[in-house]
């Protein structure tokens, strides 16, 4: 890619107030801006009158990465995706795994200069089948990030948003009608620790998640990063899980990933395997028929299992696949089940 000035381009969701003020309309926070100020997320702002993302075009890096990193382990297995973020976020975790990029208050951290058709292209060269939308959160720089996954999708290539899911109801549309597959991070399923922990609201997360599973066809699965003394009771984890299988499917994957010291909560133990290990069990006990462990080495916990008869049917060490007993039409060879996912790039139906 190439070394460019920074571009800009008009946002897509905010209004102007009586008092000169820009309104953005984005994410629930609504901020309310004055000429040349800069949102929460610090990549929005109000120049002349108008709300503009000011990373258009500009990446914080590009790296081909397994599709399991994203963590996604039903969408096109073992394939490779073209991965890039910007910088800024509106959530401010105390824990946040990659606070350098998300946290940036400074423009200078966006190396890369790229166009949507350059970075399709990028991907398609590179023997990519899809590209995500990651390192920070495509919610706040979702004008680049839709106009690249059309570029994408014009060369055959699949859209991966790995995502917060911190957005307003008419974004989150705009947004999620662009990609093919999702990532939520689903941070925990207290409100109190969204209020106290990443200046959110939970409320907002469970109706991105509603929304995908019921309103689209993009394929979802779910990230919760457990915290040892945080997020991780047994109590917390079967009211989330119970809440997955009720409201959003038995079939949709989760994936509890370990913390590792990080930002400004430095001071806190790693997640053992055991917990994971626990937190799986009871994810199973209520219902849900995928989960995975992510961030750890468990042959167990990283295997697609069949529901039916147990066979396994994608095996994993870390993100590498390592067996593959799955058909191609996502069945299973002994017993015929189907397993929910997009197995095949284009799908065998449109979505």
């Amino acid at each position: 890619m190439t070394e460019e000035p920074l571009c800009q381009v008009v946002a897509r969701n905010w209004r102007a107030l009586p008092d000169g003020r820009v309104e953005c309309g984005q994410c629930p926070r609504h901020c309310r801006l004055r000429e040349g100020q800069r949102g929460f997320c610090f990549v929005r702002r109000n120049e002349g009158g108008r709300g503009v993302l000011t990373t258009y075009g500009r990446s914080s890096g590009f790296a081909v990465d397994p599709i399991e990193k994203k963590p996604l382990n039903h969408f096109l297995p073992g394939s490779g995706v073209y991965s890039f973020g910007t910088a800024g976020c509106n959530l401010a975790c105390k824990f946040c795994q990659n606070w350098g990029i998300s946290t940036s208050k400074q423009v200078d951290i966006l190396s890369s200069a790229a166009s949507p058709e350059q970075i399709a292209q990028a991907a398609l060269r590179r023997g990519c089948r899809s590209v995500a939308y990651t390192y920070n959160d495509p919610v706040v720089f979702a004008e680049y990030a839709i106009d690249t996954a059309t570029a994408c999708r014009a060369l055959g290539l699949a859209n991966v948003a790995v995502s917060a899911g911190y957005i307003d109801p008419a974004p989150r549309a705009e947004l999620f009608a662009a990609m093919d597959a999702a990532n939520i991070d689903l941070k925990s399923f207290s409100p109190g620790f969204y209020r106290k922990l990443t200046g959110a609201r939970l409320e907002v997360v469970l109706e991105t998640l509603l929304h995908l599973a019921r309103e689209t066809e993009v394929w979802l699965e779910i990230t919760t990063l457990l915290i040892p003394g945080l997020n991780d009771s047994d109590a917390e984890v079967a009211a989330e899980t119970e809440w997955i299988a009720a409201e959003l499917g038995p079939d949709v994957p989760l994936h509890f990933t370990a913390f590792h010291p990080a930002h400004r909560m430095r001071d806190l133990p790693r997640t053992p395997l055991a917990t994971l290990e626990r937190a799986r069990r009871r994810a199973m006990a209520s219902g849900l028929r995928h989960v995975y462990t992510g961030n750890v080495r468990d042959l167990e916990g990283s295997t697609t299992w069949c529901p039916g008869c147990g066979k396994a049917l994608l095996v994993r060490d870390g993100y590498a696949v390592l067996e593959r007993a799955l058909t191609a039409d996502g069945r299973c060879p002994d017993c015929q089940a189907a397993i929910p996912g997009r197995w095949q790039w284009p799908p065998a139906r449109p979505l």
